[in-house]
């Protein structure tokens, strides 16, 4: 045993969270055992898993969680005899906390100046364990790794910490806390004192499978709430439970109970956020469904279950029927997981549609926080499509505010209108200006803005909605107008076309090398220009995603499309008549083409350039 501990300075971040943990930013400070009872929690369900396969690592004695308290020295203790931790371990989950997010939270905490702090940051920053420094000057850890000789001792007082050897009989876990003098104006309660642990104990960690002991008496219940009938289950024990299994401080927006029967048995208790993790778009975040085999607690991750597209939903999966002896590579082959997992989706799916046509408000909710990655559903070619498109929203030209389904779009089509028409782009300001929609908004047809990077995906594959296509308005030719309209229309095409061939030709010439073709316009009907890009062309934005990612784009030119109503288009073309060799026209085609990028949000390839040419043209004309 090392006779002296090894000190170790906090990294930067870590030492500003934790002095924000210590001078009590939050003000419901019984939140720090409710995180340290989740933790010794889910080291007994790892012990119990790996016990399956190693009989030799299974706890001595009680499988239990049992808290002790010293008034007279002022002292808490949690002590589990699950995994526990090896010195590396400890110094990776205690010594730092990078992976927690501790930027992200500093970041919020920025952003709010108020000196009393919401308790949700602190699940959803996974900062739990830090939050102990809320209630306490010193904490002192000692742990032993099941099937490992030597037990580790972790101590710090929120400057620094030391690190040294520790004595420990059996495998497990013991976090001491030295407590802060109770303090009631400043939220801090005796935390020795036995009503007060029964109290928190049960608000917060009730139905923690394993007992909670101080002393001889169990605070917890223990009871599987998802075993038990709706009628006895409160919506507050609902709400708690998800909140002990998910480390989230908020209410959860939506729960779903499943129960599944016939040939296999499974319940599932899930539940759908109010607001999205941080790490939600992560590589690697976790799902958050647990799995339970006869009650045996099998994975916390259990991605086999839902598809990424629903990572964002937590809960509990349990069944009877399922073998102990279950790994990753088993669940991806088992029948009995595909059948569970057919079954959630389609009652999470119904339970969405659900939530849209009962409770709007909340589902605008869920699809402001989570509608970007349920399309990701978009991208396969399972029987989830049609269900999951039913479920699309988005803002429109009829109103930016309030975003609106496919369905709600179909209803309110003006009577002719041949198909749903949208608007892809990097942002909403990007899109709702774009010169694109002049002649749709002149008709009355209402376009829709699709501008998650995930829209340029699955928009590229055909859709159809109520037997309406979906098709961009930016790309391809349109055609707006009846079959004799467009015979008429087609007939001035011509004639325009012949009239302005001169100018469509220069205009081509010089610009080869950024267009493909130069034509004229039948979407537009005020601006003098605009790009668009053929049928199964890649859009700017999504070969924009494509090179952020690395990716090698090929050169994809778009068409430049003139409005002949514009007045600008005329004088072109007497310019053009007047001399084809006049060096201004170069200008004049580098303008409008620099302008058509513009007014879709876009960046011109060479800004300088085209400063230059802005200011030689108002020296021209002013």
């Amino acid at each position: 045993m090392s006779e002296t501990p090894e000190r170790h300075e906090f990294q930067t971040e870590v030492r500003q969270l934790l002095d924000l943990m210590i001078h009590s930013l939050y003000s419901h400070k019984d939140v720090f055992l409710r995180e340290l009872i989740s933790n010794a929690s889910d080291a007994l369900d790892k012990i119990r898993f790996e016990a399956l396969t190693r009989p030799e690592l299974a706890p001595t004695g009680e499988v239990a969680i049992r808290l002790e308290v010293d008034t007279a020295g002022r002292t808490l203790t949690v002590h589990d005899n699950g995994i526990g931790m090896t010195r590396q371990e400890v110094m990776e989950n205690i010594g730092t906390i990078a992976r927690s997010g501790t930027r992200e939270f500093l970041a919020a905490l920025r952003e709010r100046p108020e000196q009393s702090l919401p308790p949700e940051l602190i699940g959803q920053f996974g900062v739990g364990f830090y939050s102990s420094f809320m209630v306490a000057d010193r904490i002192t850890l000692v742990t032993r790794r099941a099937g490992e000789a030597t037990a580790t001792r972790w101590e710090s007082t929120g400057d620094s910490y030391t690190l040294g050897d520790a004595e420990g009989d059996t495998a497990g876990t013991s976090v001491t806390l030295h407590l802060k003098p109770a303090d009631d104006e400043d939220g801090l309660r005796d935390y020795t004192q036995t009503p007060v642990l029964r109290e928190i104990v049960k608000k917060y960690s009730d139905f923690v499978a394993y007992p909670i002991r101080l002393g001889s008496d169990t605070l917890n219940s223990m009871k599987a709430i998802w075993t038990r009938p709706k009628d006895e289950v409160k919506e507050d024990e609902y709400r708690e439970f998800y909140k002990h299994i998910s480390h989230d401080w908020l209410d959860p927006l939506e729960r779903v109970s499943v129960h599944i029967e016939g040939n296999l048995e499974a319940r599932a208790l899930l539940y759908i956020p109010a607001k999205a993790p941080f790490d939600l778009w992560h590589e690697g975040s976790k799902s958050g469904v647990q799995l339970y085999v006869k009650r045996v607690f099998i994975m916390d991750d259990c991605k086999e279950l839902l598809p990424p597209w629903l990572r964002f939903v937590r809960g509990v999966v349990a069944s009877e029927d399922l073998s102990l002896n279950v790994s990753r590579e088993i669940l991806q082959q088992n029948r009995q997981i595909q059948a569970i997992r057919r079954h959630l989706i389609r009652r999470l799916l119904a339970a969405l549609k659900e939530l849209r046509e009962q409770r709007p408000d909340k589902y605008n909710t869920f699809w402001t926080e989570f509608g970007a990655v349920l399309k990701e559903g978009l991208l396969g070619f399972d029987d989830s499509q049609e269900r999951i498109l039913e479920l699309v929203q988005a803002p429109s030209t009829r109103s930016t505010s309030e975003p609106t389904s496919l369905a709600d779009y179909v209803g309110r089509m003006v009577e002719g209108q041949p198909a749903i028409y949208y608007m892809p782009g990097p942002s909403l300001a990007a899109v709702e200006h774009a010169p694109h929609l002049e002649a749709f908004r002149a008709k009355n047809y209402e376009v829709l803005f699709f501008t998650d990077p995930v829209d340029e995906l699955w928009l590229r594959m055909p859709r159809e909605f109520g037997e309406k296509k979906l098709l961009s308005v930016a790309k391809g030719d349109v055609a707006l107008a009846s079959e004799e309209e467009q015979k008429q229309a087609e007939a001035t095409r011509q004639e325009r076309e012949e009239n302005l061939k001169d100018l469509l030709l220069v205009l081509r010439a010089k610009l080869q090398d950024q267009v493909k073709d130069v034509r004229l316009s039948s979407r537009l009907t005020s601006s003098p220009a605009c790009l668009v890009g053929e049928a199964g062309d890649l859009s700017p934005h999504l070969i924009e995603l494509m090179r952020r990612s690395g990716q090698t784009v090929p050169v994809v030119k778009r068409i430049l499309e003139l409005n002949p109503e514009h007045p600008l288009v005329p004088k072109l073309q007497a310019l053009v008549e007047r001399d084809k060799a006049d060096p201004t026209i170069e200008d004049y085609a580098a303008l409008l083409y620099g302008q058509a990028i513009l007014a879709e949000g876009g960046q011109v390839p060479d800004p300088a350039r085209f400063g230059q040419r802005v200011a030689d043209l108002l020296v021209r004309v002013v």
